[in-house]
């Protein structure tokens, strides 16, 4: 592990307990964790070491969190690991296409359409508060699966910010699932993508495994927390948090795409 104070790992382990709560309740917890990594690991660290050492970090988080939600909240598990499964494939796919492939071409579309949802979900108050009306139809399904699985599971891969908001929307629109529901199940498909790509990091060396052990408790304590918050609050609450973190990551996309 590289050398760093006592201070830094301090603040580091506060990041990851807030990133672990935002993350449950609505995704998006890696736009807090991965750019304080970056600042906080020494200069000269590769960039693929921050971002293999948020992915450890974070699977903890989401897995605490997905645990949570299962044990408390109305999710479909199984349809939850069949999405899972599909953006693992996805995220991979999505992972090798990137190594030949520049991101900054997608990144003001990926702004218009996350500025669309922000103003879809103000306009439409009553969008995930109701519960499913039945079970998931066939066709609901393979959209879930194509859409939340293959589709966002590729752009994890493939640019990764706001992966677990992303899913969250799909899952709300095309399951027609509340919002609590939808993130617990949206936890279920995310630690299938963070498996994917912490296997990749790690077989490249790439994580800092000292760091993110220490981190990963404080992440673990924020998401198992974040879950809890969601299912006492309620929809309402989740909805606030979501508009929160969409114009948080319109904001880190356009810094990224025009200032730094």
């Amino acid at each position: 592990m590289p050398d760093i104070s006592l201070t830094v790992v301090l603040l580091l382990c506060l990041a990851a307990l807030a990133a672990g709560w935002i993350d449950a309740v609505v995704g998006g917890g890696g736009l807090l964790l991965l750019p304080v990594l970056l600042l906080g690991l020494p200069t000269g660290t590769a960039a693929a070491s921050a971002l293999g050492t948020n992915k450890a970090v974070a699977i903890v988080g989401t897995s605490g969190a997905a645990v949570t939600y299962a044990r408390r909240a109305p999710v479909d598990v199984r349809l939850a690991v069949r999405i899972g499964l599909a953006a693992l494939a996805g995220s991979c796919a999505g992972a090798l296409c990137a190594a030949g492939m520049s991101t900054d071409v997608l990144k003001p579309v990926i702004m218009v359409v996350l500025l669309a949802v922000g103003a879809f979900v103000i306009l439409r108050p009553a969008f995930g508060t109701a519960p499913a009306p039945g079970p998931a139809t066939r066709r609901q399904i393979l959209a879930a699966i194509g859409l939340a699985g293959l589709g966002i599971g590729f752009y994890d891969g493939f640019i990764g910010p706001g992966t677990g908001t992303f899913l969250v929307l799909a899952l709300t629109a095309v399951l027609h699932l509340d919002l609590v529901t939808a993130s617990a199940t949206a936890k279920i498909v995310n630690c299938c993508t963070n498996a994917g790509a912490l296997a990749a990091f790690a077989w490249q060396g790439a994580v800092l495994w000292q760091l993110a052990a220490v981190m990963a408790v404080f992440n673990l304590a924020g998401g198992m927390l974040g879950a809890r918050t969601a299912l006492k609050k309620g929809s309402g609450f989740v909805r606030v948090v979501l508009l929160s973190v969409v114009f948080a990551l319109v904001a880190n996309l356009a810094y990224q795409q025009w200032v730094a």
